[in-house]
Order: C-alpha cells, then structure tokens, then sequence
C-alpha cells in the first residue's frame, strides 16, 4: 500500500504546501492548531480540491491538477474518521455503518455490516441511536462505518479529542489492536504526542502548511532539527543560542554557558533545548552544573513541575529560566535539599538546532 502526496492550496491567510509518501505502517501527523493538518486529510479524501499537485493511491490517481482529474469522494476508496464522528442521528448503529454500503444488494450489504459489528465489539447496539450511546460506543461506530467499505487508505482526524482520559486510553488500545489486521495505509492526526508515539512508527510534523520533517518516531523525539519539531514534540525549556569561539554553547534567555554534546560541537547553532524531564540533581559542582533555586511548583495528579530561576526569587515572583519535571515520589526526596540546588543538564541531552 502506498500514498503520495504533493500539492499546494491557498486559502485566505495561508498556504497548504505538502508533499509526503506513506505506506502500511501507520504515519502521525502532528502540527499546531491551524498547520494545516485537517486540511491535508480532507484534500486525500476528496472534499477539498487543492489548486494544483497529485494525490496517488497505489497507482490510482486520486488527483493530477494538469491532467483534470479529481474522483470523487465515493471513488477514491478513502476511509474517515471524523472528529466529531459525524454520525447521522437519525440512524442506528447498523444504519449508520451500512450508509456507504447502499450500492450494494441487501444481503452483502448485512454480511459486511454484521462483520464489522463484531470487529468493533458493537453487538446488542445494533438498534441504538447516536444519542443513546457513550462516547466510546459513537467512536467505534464510526470507525466501523469507515473500514466497512474496506478504504485503501484510512484518515483518522483527531479521534480521541472528545473522550475523557480513561476512556482515551481504552481507545488508544482499541484503534491499535483493529489496525494491526489493516493492509491499508493510514494517516493519524492528533494534538497528543503522546498517542502520536504510541500508535505511529512514523511521525511528520506540519508547521503553517508545510511539512518540517517526516521520518522514524525515535529519531525525531530524540533528535528535533527545527524549533517546531522540538516544541510539538514537548521540549519545554528552549533557549536562544550560539556557539562561543572556545566551543562552549551559549544560552541566551537562560544566562548560562554548556559543555555541548559531541555531536553538537563544530555547527551552527541557533537555539538549545533540553526535556524537562531530562533535568538532574547533582551532587557536586562540575560541567553543566548550575546552582538554581525553586521559584514555585505546578502539580498534576502524579507529577510535579518545577520552575527554576539563577537568582533567588523574590516572594510570588513568577520569573523563571528552566523547567523540571519529575515523579511526586522524587519530589519529596528532593523539595527540603539546601538551597540553591546544584542541577545538571547533560550534555548528551541537550537538543541543538541549527
């Protein structure tokens, strides 16, 4: 199964400029609110035209500005999930999953239906409408609906946006275990890099329409070449940057100077990040040890942020250079250590974009 994509569409304000190849395994496309994300699936799917470019689906052209040719939605044997379902209310479960199917004669139309009830652990639903089902049901519902008409390609846009955690969780489980049975290629949009990691073995990232990188998930979360990619991909503590004659890395916004990694030595280096939970306590001064004081914490339900600051904090002083993020349970080890702590940013951790 294979996907290439290359085309350009211009709306008021922006530009889609897109061009990427996927296959089987499942690729996830993550970009902030308004990159163009949605937009690229509903150009595949067929209900926006792009201004010029191709889309080609296993040697079918889907679309080919010069040659006029642009199938429809109905032909492009293109599955979608949408981020509200789009179920129809007035339908059952089993209505809404054979809608796609109507050309079919009655018989078949039950056979591929009933499969797809099973598939999706919807049995004894059959009858419901949308409103009388969770949240979790409708999803699934959809998803039936969309493999039903066994899609050469399956677009998911933001499909767990509207579940709650748990329930996201669950989910998450469901779409991999379904997947694994798929020929077909597939394309997950999502905010959550999180479900972005685990889902997807690849992972391109779009910033204001036009594609940042495209490759390996490991490398990219690993090793971000662009300011987008590291900020979509979580880093929270970056720094405006440059490289110092004797080789040393300094960062601006955080009034300190590093001890680069070995791979970072000798380019030109514009920013320097590091992950929040990269952040270490040290116990003796040493190379990329920094004396740093709490300035206040942020917590959730298992972790705890803590925001650190070169000089003392004033009292409610919000000011703040680095982040670090780190298990409640070290939290309590460390929150009545003698201040200023002595942390340490590894050198080896440290993420350097050019």
């Amino acid at each position: 199964m294979n996907l290439i994509v290359n085309i350009k569409k211009k709306l008021k304000g922006f530009q889609l400029k897109i061009d990427f190849e996927a296959d089987q395994d499942i690729l996830g496309i993550l970009g902030a609110s308004g990159s163009g994300k949605s937009m690229t699936l509903r150009c595949i799917a067929g209900i926006e035209t792009p201004d010029e470019g191709k889309i080609i689906l296993n040697n079918r052209v889907l679309f080919d500005s010069e040659k006029k040719i642009n199938l429809p939605c109905q032909q492009r044997k293109v599955g979608f999930l949408f981020q509200n379902y789009a179920l129809y209310p007035h339908m059952t479960v089993e209505k809404n999953i054979g809608f796609s199917l109507s050309g079919l004669p009655s018989n078949q139309r039950s056979e591929k239906v009933l499969k797809a009830i099973e598939m999706m652990h919807l049995k004894d639903l059959e009858k419901r409408y949308p409103v009388e089902l969770s949240g979790g049901q409708q999803q699934r519902v959809a998803l039936a609906r969309a493999l039903v008409v066994e899609p050469e390609v399956l677009l998911l846009d933001e499909p767990f946006s509207a579940l709650d955690e748990y329930l996201r969780t669950q989910m998450v489980n469901q779409l991999m275990e379904t997947l694994s049975d798929y020929k077909g290629a597939t394309l997950f949009v999502t905010h959550n890099m999180e479900e972005a990691y685990r889902l997807c073995k690849k992972i391109m990232v779009i910033d204001h329409g036009r594609k940042e990188i495209c490759g390996d998930r490991e490398e990219i979360f690993l090793r971000p070449t662009t300011l987008p990619v590291a900020q979509v991909t979580g880093c929270k503590n970056i720094s405006t940057a440059n490289l110092l004659p004797d080789g040393r890395l300094e960062a601006k916004d955080w009034g300190i100077t590093l001890s680069p990694p070995e791979n970072g030595s000798g380019k030109d280096i514009s920013y320097v990040g590091i992950r929040a939970n990269h952040v270490k306590m040290a116990e003796e001064p040493g190379k990329n040890v920094f004396e740093l004081w709490p300035v206040y914490t942020n917590e959730a339900p298992f972790r705890i942020t803590v925001y650190l600051s070169r000089v003392k904090p004033e009292p409610n002083s919000r000011d703040y250079e680095l982040q670090w993020e780190m298990s409640k349970d070290k939290w309590v080890e460390k929150k009545d250590l003698p201040l200023p702590w002595k942390v340490y940013l590894d050198p080896e951790k440290l993420i350097c974009i050019s």
